[in-house]
């Protein structure tokens, strides 16, 4: 009796020492802080807005197409002060990236969570099963991380076309196979350990093992790559729309944004990509600084 109350004082609190502990460590840098911090506003403006951007962009009954290309500051015969001026359409810059903000953060954290839910259970699967389908899977993630993300990317969209979805489908067709490949590696590691071999022992499942025993250990690694894919996937999503075949102008993106602005660059009128550039420069630092943070807390070597 004694011996079975110990697992049940002491299994709660596991979980919760961890996340403290991670906490502390994760907070303990004043760079992660300050782009937490930077995050949280990025985020927070981005659902908001609707309700805090001067201007609906996209609603053509408050464009005025006379107000095309104003510089930054200049107030309109209505009385509205363009912060960020206008582009050609005579949409309000500020409002334009606050809405382009959340197109890119949407496709990001949903194209990188759906590809490592993906990549991740395939991974997990053939590493643990072994044998022909392990080696199939593998050349076959060999095969994909040959080619050139973009280039895929563009192929995808070229036979799929234009849309949310399917930018978002076609990021997750080239990103799962480096969840796989990761998925695979930590697994192969657990896999040999003695924990494992106990759960075969006792015939339970393949599925329990798999997502009982298996995952949580390597879910620590599935959280690193997917908060650094997030960024990556934003920049993926930006360059395929500034390249025509991303989300429509309808929906644009700060990407698609960037491309509007960039054939009046020479001729000086520089705010409308330069500060679509500048809002997807920070987001994109933000994301990779704290993803390499958490790759540093979280490394397999460090995790006791």
């Amino acid at each position: 009796m004694t011996g079975g109350s110990i697992p049940a004082t002491t299994a709660p609190q596991r979980p919760q020492g961890r996340l403290r502990r991670f906490a502390r460590q994760f907070f303990g840098a004043p760079s992660t802080v300050l782009c937490t911090v930077l995050l949280t506003l990025v985020v927070g403006t981005a659902i908001l807005a609707p309700w805090i951007a001067p201007q609906n962009p996209y609603d053509l009954t408050a464009i005025d197409f006379l107000d095309g290309r104003l510089p930054p500051g200049t107030q309109s015969a209505t009385g509205m002060t363009y912060q960020f001026g206008t582009d050609n359409q005579g949409r309000d810059m500020l409002s334009a990236i606050l809405y382009g903000l959340r197109i890119s953060l949407s496709v990001g954290v949903v194209s990188a969570l759906l590809a490592a839910a993906i990549g991740g259970s395939i991974g997990l699967y053939v590493a643990y099963r072994g044998g022909k389908t392990e080696g199939f899977v593998m050349r076959l993630v060999d095969l994909q991380l040959s080619f050139p993300t973009v280039l895929v990317a563009l192929m995808i969209l070229a036979f799929l076309g234009k849309g949310i979805v399917n930018v978002v489908l076609a990021i997750i067709i080239v990103e799962w196979a480096t969840y796989a490949r990761m998925s695979r590696g930590a697994t192969l590691v657990e896999r040999s350990k003695e924990y494992v071999e106990a759960a075969q022992c006792l015939a339970l499942p393949t599925w329990r093992i798999i997502f009982r025993h298996l995952l949580p250990n390597v879910i620590p690694s599935l959280i690193v790559i997917a908060t650094l894919q997030v960024a990556r996937a934003i920049t993926l999503e930006a360059t395929l729309s500034f390249l025509g075949l991303g989300v429509p102008v309808t929906e644009p993106s700060l990407g698609l944004l960037i491309a509007n602005g960039y054939q009046y660059m020479l001729s000086g009128q520089y705010w409308i990509s330069f500060y679509p550039g500048i809002a997807l420069v920070l987001v994109v630092v933000i994301i990779n600084v704290i993803g390499d943070r958490m790759r540093e807390i979280l490394n397999p070597r460090r995790i006791k």
